[in-house]
């Protein structure tokens, strides 16, 4: 029994060694400490799910590489909308604080959206 018990910790302690959480320019999104972070759409091509820009102050030189959300394997999180993005945020401590709208052209208007960090 004292085997099985010592087996399973160790299985345990090895999984959560290796696992990875999603991460913005290689940082995890539960190690960013900034008060105010926002986040954007950015549209795929083809394709009605968006993957999601996060700004928490970090350098951007390369939007794609710097600000993207990406999985355990450095792909882009897909989301189904930019309040997905919220939600999954939410589980990181922020809340929607403000929306606003930048305009990158006449027809192309761009929602940014304004967390705060509540706990």
């Amino acid at each position: 029994m004292k085997k099985t018990i010592i087996l399973a910790a160790m299985v345990a302690c090895f999984a959560l060694f290796t696992a990875k959480a999603q991460t913005v320019k290689g940082v995890r999104l539960s190690e960013i400490r900034s008060d105010y972070i926002e986040i954007k759409a950015v549209n795929r091509v083809f394709s009605e799910k968006i993957w999601i820009s996060l700004e928490y102050g970090q350098k951007v030189v390369n939007e794609n590489a710097d600000t993207y959300i990406k999985d355990d394997n450095n792909k882009e999180l897909v989301f189904n909308s930019v309040i997905d993005g919220v939600n999954k945020m939410k589980s990181y401590g922020y809340e929607l604080f403000q929306v606003y709208v930048v305009k990158a052209g006449e027809a192309n208007p761009a929602k940014i959206y304004v967390l705060k960090r509540v706990n």
